[in-house]
């Protein structure tokens, strides 16, 4: 029916009484797969390109010492526009360090773009999340709104 006590965003949401605007983006590939990219309100500019969290963190996962990562968007005061920063829970073994965060914004260059510049890993015990598991990045921006 719409979004309690929010008609703004309810109205913002549905077109024409039959589609429901989910606020996902996505793009689709040369071969016609659909590749999801974030939440709408999480896309940001940076350098000239639109990147979601959700790329970012795609890359970070891979790398072998971090558990989960949530990446966040935010202004960039010096140089206008966006920066993302990453909060990261390591796997046991790995022990937070400038070493490995350094590591981390390497691995995020050299495997997504050299244009999305990591500004930031944060180490974490754990992710603020909805009971549903969905990372509340709302939160860490308040946290770490710097």
């Amino acid at each position: 029916m719409g979004y309690i006590n929010a008609p703004e965003r309810t109205r913002n949401a549905f077109r024409g009484g039959e589609w429901y605007l989910t606020g996902d983006t996505a793009r689709i590939d040369e071969d016609g797969y659909v590749w999801f990219i974030g939440r709408q309100d999480d896309v940001v500019k940076v350098s000239g390109y639109r990147v979601g969290p959700f790329e970012i963190e795609s890359v970070l996962i891979k790398h072998p010492a971090v558990l989960e990562s949530a990446a966040v968007a935010f202004e960039d005061p010096v140089r206008g526009g966006h920066v993302f920063k990453a909060f990261v829970v390591l796997k046991p073994g790995y022990k937070p360090s400038d070493e490995l965060a350094k590591e981390l914004i390497n691995f995020v260059r050299e495997n997504y773009s050299k244009h999305v510049h990591l500004h930031e890993v944060i180490f974490v015990d754990s992710l603020p999340k909805t009971e549903s598991g969905k990372i509340q990045r709302y939160k860490l921006r308040q946290m770490y709104g710097k």
